[in-house]
């Protein structure tokens, strides 16, 4: 049974929001009670929150489907409804957020570190927040904003400052064993290890994480073994230690052969040139893997490398290894930057800025994008029409009219606003000003009752122009 899992893809969907309440009081007395219709609660977020007790994303392996609740509806007598409880997912520590195309959206190292995943929908106002001296008493209120709903992938980095890389069964498990508390797994077969372990190391008045990653063999980082799922986890690491053994019964291998097939098999997977790299050669204890050991320390110590000779079984030259680390994780430690704290940047709103686009498409349909309209035209109950007209005096106030005017929009055009996958099209009537004149009875909006022959032209010259598709479809010359 799965055990370790330290990839996922999670389906997150925040909670949304709640809808206005459309009332007006009513009590005996008072026949002009006014509107009285309460605003709806945010839906809840869905938040990512760093756990040092979470070591694994298993669960969201078992259950990736995650909702945060939704805000609930407002009420008569200005009741507001209840915000959504957000959603609080605990992560391991160094934890990396993706999206479906691979961008890093969040990098999630630290105890408490968050990320919102999902923004939870905004609640409606009811018709008592909509009330104005030009519109006393609206027969309408704003739908709640729905929630945010994507698909993001989770990939788990262990946090750790040395790693132990070598072929299977070269004894890394019983070197973290023997450095550390840390109990792995330990066999005499290949692939004993089949997830990262980790152990604390102390060295005088140095504490480091080192970590033990399942062996790697040539072709790793092409997916062969288990070396490519398993290589991001040293991709955090300060040092590399190359783990050789000395004692192979393979009689195609040797220490130095290894070393050069993961060293290749790293510069494939790439990033970690910079890294400072460190040989054990391992197994000392046997007679055979001693004099290997001899042979070959001249020829590593002259390309460069530190070699320490050890042997896990008979505790012997780990002391001088596990200083020799803290000796060069303290520098790391020392030479990396300190962190600042995060700076307040404040970038007011340019003066022309209108918050929105107004495009001209290939089709004809000029589309209108930004945060407002967009976010206006999700909270609109299209079966309103009063709800509609105001809709279009808050689109003409932020001055989409006359930016359509200007992009060579004309009577009968058709206007998207919102993206291509989920947008609201009309017909464009630039007659339709607001007026406190125009207003009718609640619910209604004399300006959609007027009739449109541009827009009905328009409807006609479709209409022919599908049927002529249509006809074309069903010609065969044959």
């Amino acid at each position: 049974m799965t055990t370790f899992v330290d990839r996922v893809e999670l389906h997150v969907a925040a909670g949304n929001g709640g809808h206005g309440c459309a009332s007006v009081h009513r009590e005996k007395f008072k026949p002009l009670g006014g509107p009285d219709g309460g605003n709806g609660g945010r839906g809840g977020d869905v938040i990512l929150v760093v756990d040092q007790s979470v070591t694994t994303l298993l669960d969201y392996h078992h259950s990736p489907h995650r909702k945060a609740t939704n805000g609930q509806p407002g009420a008569g007598d200005n009741r507001s409804g209840k915000d959504g409880q957000d959603l609080v997912l605990p992560v391991p520590d160094g934890t990396v957020v993706l999206d479906k195309d691979g961008n890093v959206l969040a990098d999630l190292v630290g105890e408490g570190t968050t990320f919102i995943a999902g923004q939870g929908g905004r609640g409606g106002l009811g018709n008592a927040a909509l009330a104005s001296a030009r519109r006393k008493a609206p027969g309408f209120a704003l739908l709640g904003e729905p929630g945010e709903a994507r698909d993001i992938v989770m990939e788990l980095k262990t946090v750790a400052d040395v790693a132990l890389v070598g072929y299977p069964s070269a004894g890394k498990s019983s070197l973290i064993s023997v450095l550390s508390a840390a109990k792995p797994k330990i066999a005499d077969y290949p692939f004993t290890t089949l997830v990262p372990n980790l152990g604390v190391v102390t060295a005088g008045s140095t504490v480091y994480t080192i970590a033990d990653v399942p062996g790697l063999i040539p072709g790793a980082s092409q997916g062969k073994g288990l070396g490519l799922e398993f290589l991001r986890h040293v991709e955090r690491c300060s040092v590399l230690v190359h783990v050789l053994d000395t004692a192979t019964l393979e009689s195609d291998r040797d220490p130095v052969s290894d070393l050069d097939v993961i060293e290749a098999e790293l510069a494939q997977y790439g990033g970690l040139d910079d890294r400072p790299r460190i040989v054990v050669l391992n197994k000392i204890d046997i007679p055979d893997g001693q004099d290997l050991a001899d042979m070959i320390r001249p020829d590593l110590e002259a390309r460069g490398y530190q070699v320490f000779e050890v042997s896990a079984v008979a505790r012997t030259g780990l002391k001088e290894l596990s200083f020799a680390l803290a000796g060069i994780i303290a520098a790391a430690r020392a030479a990396k930057p300190k962190e600042e704290a995060t700076r307040i940047v404040i970038r007011p709103k340019a003066v022309d800025d209108a918050g929105f686009t107004v495009t001209l498409e290939d089709d004809g349909i000029y589309r209108v994008r930004g945060e407002k309209p967009e976010r206006w035209v999700r909270q609109t109950d299209f079966n309103n029409d009063e709800a509609v007209g105001y809709l279009a005096d808050r689109l003409n106030r932020l001055g989409v009219e006359d930016e359509l005017l200007k992009a060579g929009a004309r009577a009968g055009d058709g206007v998207a606003i919102g993206a291509e996958d989920n947008a609201v099209v009309f017909d464009w009537e630039p007659t339709m000003m607001a007026g406190a004149e125009m207003l009718g009875r609640r619910g209604e909006d004399h300006r959609l009752e007027a009739p449109r022959p541009a827009a009905t032209r328009r409807r006609e010259r479709e209409a022919e122009r599908d049927e002529a598709q249509k006809e074309f479809d069903g010609f065969n010359p044959f």
